[in-house]
């Protein structure tokens, strides 16, 4: 897994690769639904630095018990919420901070952790199909991202395209419902504190490998 471009040169190669291919009230169902996003701004009540980490009842990928301060082991860490293996975009994220933040990371002895909602099995397809060789966490019910106020929803347009694309967000996510974390990166310090938290409306956009590392360097030194 090497790649040099960022996040947003290869969504852009995606979408040249991809346009056309879906369906037109599909394609319009999620323009218009990344508009709206973008339209309502940033939610009331996202987590601010210097708050404390939240945590919950987690599973790792073989289904067992975990939690996210057992991942973390005291140690700094940057934490990445993502909506799912099915998501491209998310999928071009991992991959790139496999590439790019990773090594960077593990040269400060920083962990990276990866949560999503969806069931173990999901979160395990992930992470071998991506050779990813960071933590990745399933959040039933969207603990962490709701105690992080970074919590939506598909709208009802979105779930019927996505549906159509035999998308079932109730048969992916770990509780049956179809929350989704908005794609966020959050850096906490050994103490388990939030120094940093970068949250996106849209997403098809990702906090680029530089401006975590930038980030990292600014906060946790």
């Amino acid at each position: 897994m090497t790649t040099t471009s960022t996040i947003a040169e290869q969504v852009a190669d995606y979408h040249r690769a991809s346009a056309g291919q879906l369906p037109s009230e599909v394609a319009a169902a999620f323009t218009a639904e990344q508009r709206a996003l973008a339209a309502a701004g940033e939610p009331s009540g996202v987590a601010q630095p210097g708050t404390r980490l939240p945590d919950g009842e987690l599973l790792d990928v073989a289904g067992q018990p975990a939690t996210l301060a057992q991942a973390i082991s005291g140690k700094p860490a940057v934490i990445v919420f993502y909506r799912g293996g099915w998501c491209p975009y998310c999928n071009i994220a991992l991959r790139t901070y496999q590439a790019q933040l990773v090594p960077a990371l593990a040269k400060r002895d920083i962990g990276l952790v990866a949560i999503s909602p969806q069931v173990p099995d999901g979160s395990l397809s992930t992470k071998e199909s991506k050779e990813l060789t960071f933590t990745v966490l399933s959040d039933p019910g969207n603990q962490i991202a709701r105690q992080l106020g970074i919590l939506t929803a598909p709208s009802d347009g979105t779930r019927a395209a996505q549906l159509q694309l035999g998308l079932d967000l109730t048969q992916v996510n770990a509780d049956g419902t179809t929350g989704l974390p908005m794609p966020t990166v959050v850096i906490a310090d050994a103490d388990g504190v939030i120094r940093w938290i970068d949250v996106h409306l849209d997403y098809t956009t990702r906090t680029e490998p530089g401006q975590v590392l930038q980030a990292v360097t600014e906060t946790i030194g």
